[in-house]
């Protein structure tokens, strides 16, 4: 099922939590909506899926205007973050229960819910644990099983809220991972909300970056992350070096120290800044007179085969800078901690600052 959001807009009392927000899905795509918390994102989801009325605009599901549909006529599975599974439940009375309060005239056999229980059970790896109880789960398991009821009524449409949020960092990998295969096999039209950068790029197809109710972005991971277009999406898709200074003529002046910016060749004395990724700035050992910036390094952390190095630049000690390197490219330039060295963007993204607005590129 495809769904269009047009000129969707949302208030709760004075704050704007989305401003004519405007999207297209694809039927069987598995979209994500990223962005920091009160950025609109589970706003927006819960509109979707009926759950909250948007003050102005519409949401179309294949074509038909959906608007005022009822929740329970939307065919929407939601997935809440804290699982929602009931306790005195076992886990295939869980699965089935979507199936056993339907109308009586919709309501299938207890034979073929018993099967469809089953189906389930075994597509999300859990069918031996179909007599367990919630509290006799870890939270992974319980994850799975919230996904699986979700998915007993046939949903056209699975909405997803910060699914794994509730989980540690290893069974978070691992549960995206499965989503993601999953999503394969059934390819049911989904939308999942994080705030986790790595999550959305690892499973999504398409990523919106959302910003004060407003979409700042969309586009494939691979767009989102190599061709940022704004600097707050920039900025929140990992770690970033910022650098403020002056563009003209093609180059950004930040102190005594140049970056090259052709794409602002036209600019004149602007207030501009550049935006460097940790793995794209390169670390050399410092020589008077070299080009690059002379900074001290102040820690260097080696764990496995990366260096993470915490620098301050000798222009600006009030920054700090980040730089990535392989661990035995470290061990190579022979620096220690308190050194000075020099350091020089690979590269970098350069955005011209807006009067009012300096998340507005240009």
């Amino acid at each position: 099922m495809s769904i269009e959001i047009r000129h969707v807009t949302k208030h709760f009392g004075n704050f704007r939590a989305l401003h004519e927000v405007s999207l297209d899905i694809a039927s069987g795509e598995l979209l994500a909506l990223l962005g920091p918390s009160g950025c609109g994102k589970t706003t927006l989801l819960r509109i979707i899926a009926g759950l909250e009325s948007a003050d102005s605009g519409s949401i179309l599901f294949s074509g038909a205007d959906t608007t005022d549909v009822h929740v329970r006529e939307r065919q929407v599975g939601f997935v809440f973050q804290h699982y929602a599974l009931f306790r005195h439940m076992t886990v295939a009375e869980n699965v089935a229960f979507g199936l056993r309060v339907k109308p009586r005239r919709e309501r299938p056999s207890d034979e073929q819910i018993q099967a469809k229980v089953q189906e389930l059970l075994g597509l999300v790896q859990l069918d031996w644990l179909a007599d367990r109880y919630p509290s006799q789960l870890s939270g992974g398991q319980r994850q799975r099983i919230a996904l699986a009821r979700a998915l007993a009524v046939e949903p056209k449409v699975l909405l997803l809220d910060e699914p794994f949020g509730a989980l540690d960092a290893k069974v978070r990998k691992e549960l995206r991972r499965w989503l993601r295969r999953l999503h394969d096999e059934l390819h049911v039209t989904s939308i999942f909300v994080t705030h986790d950068q790595e999550e959305a790029l690892e499973v999504a197809d398409r990523v919106v970056v959302m910003n004060k109710g407003r979409i700042e972005q969309v586009g494939t991971p691979q767009q989102v992350w190599e061709q940022p277009a704004s600097p707050f999406v920039y900025g929140f898709l990992g770690d970033v070096n910022l650098f403020k200074g002056r563009a003209s003529g093609g180059q950004l002046q930040v102190g005594d120290w140049q970056i090259a910016a052709p794409e602002h060749a036209d600019a004149l004395d602007a207030e501009a800044m550049a935006f460097v990724r940790p793995s794209d700035l390169a670390v050399a050992p410092y020589a008077p007179g070299a080009s690059g910036l002379a900074a001290r390094l102040d820690r260097a952390l080696v764990v496995g085969p990366l260096a993470r190095l915490e620098l301050t630049p000798r222009e600006q000690p009030e920054q700090i800078l980040e730089a990535h390197l392989p661990a035995d490219e470290f061990r190579q330039l022979g620096v220690k901690e308190g050194d000075t060295v020099s350091v020089s963007p690979r590269k970098a993204r350069v955005f011209l600052e807006v009067a009012d607005d300096p998340a507005v590129m240009i």
